[in-house]
């Protein structure tokens, strides 16, 4: 897959395969785009472009932009793409000024100038250009002057898989990881680098590996204890994780913190990838440490039995 960071250096093609969005957790609802995407380039000898924006827009155009939490990162987003197939991922820098093009000029400078687009493939209720004027029935209407055909991907075909970001992100913040997987087609996915924290783990015979996120903005499901499979260096490993500010040693601040089966290495400063399988339990105060350790061996026991 090519990547772009700017249309400056994007090559104008003979027939591109185009959509545009945000695309954020590109969960099975996106997929169903994407593979239509690539239906069609198989169809008609194509290639296929995602065109999407980063910075998410709604945080230069939005008043609630601190708020905002979401499921993918930009790094996350593009190695899905890379994964499902597609040819060019146009990475475009979402700016002031890129939101006042009008919907005429966005079509003809960026889909037609640029790319190239002979298909566009959206979904519904898709909208784009300043204010959100343009829509599929204004596309419809002007694709002969464009020199292109648009494809909507109908609202029953959508609506039928019950899938939408918004709901995937009330599963995640509500303990449901496991509806948040279903939805996404895969398991959702915490990345951060391994920080040292207070160390307690290892007095009490599970040490942790204690996770800073690469990016503030994304989403942190409920807290509580899960099963997962975290991946360091190419490798995987079992184990649980929790999430949440360790009440029974009165903690104040929320961590993420990581026990690894079967593992044994220091890993402060690097990177770890952990996908979250299954929610045992939400985060308790417990009356001590040995309460503590009970409870985290028989959430060992529970991993175990999940992953057997």
């Amino acid at each position: 897959m090519k990547i772009y960071h700017s249309l400056d250096s994007f090559s104008k093609l003979e027939y591109g395969v185009v959509t545009s969005g945000t695309f954020d957790g590109v969960h099975l609802g996106h997929q169903k785009i994407l593979s239509r995407l690539l239906e069609i380039c198989r169809q008609t000898g194509g290639e296929s472009v995602v065109l999407t924006f980063w910075p998410h827009p709604r945080t230069v155009v939005s008043e609630d932009s601190q708020s905002l939490q979401l499921l993918s990162t930009i790094e996350e987003k593009t190695e899905l793409f890379a994964q499902l197939g597609i040819h060019h991922l146009a990475i475009v820098p979402f700016t002031r000024a890129f939101s006042e093009l009008s919907s005429d000029e966005f079509i003809q400078q960026i889909l037609v100038d640029k790319i190239g687009t002979k298909k566009l493939v959206i979904g519904y209720d898709h909208r784009f250009g300043r204010n959100r004027e343009g829509s599929f029935e204004f596309l419809q209407e002007n694709c002969s002057k464009y020199g292109f055909e648009v494809e909507e991907i109908l609202r029953a075909d959508i609506e039928n898989m019950a899938i939408s970001s918004s709901r995937i992100r009330k599963a995640l913040i509500t303990g449901h990881i496991d509806e948040a997987n279903e939805l996404l087609g895969r398991a959702y996915t915490l990345s951060g680098t391994v920080v040292k924290g207070k160390q307690l783990g290892r007095t009490i015979g599970f040490p942790t590996a204690n996770v800073h996120l690469h990016e503030s903005y994304k989403l942190v499901p409920m807290n509580g204890v899960y099963v997962i499979r975290a991946t360091y260096q190419d490798i995987s490993y079992n184990g649980m994780l929790n999430i949440g500010v360790r009440p029974t040693v009165d903690g104040t601040v929320r961590t993420i913190e990581a026990h690894l089966f079967d593992f044994d290495k220091e890993i402060y400063g690097e990177d770890l990838k952990l996908e979250l399988l299954h929610y045992l339990r939400p985060e308790q105060k417990f009356g001590g440490l040995d309460m503590l350790v009970k409870q985290i061996q028989i959430d060992k026991t529970s991993t175990l039995a999940y992953f057997s």
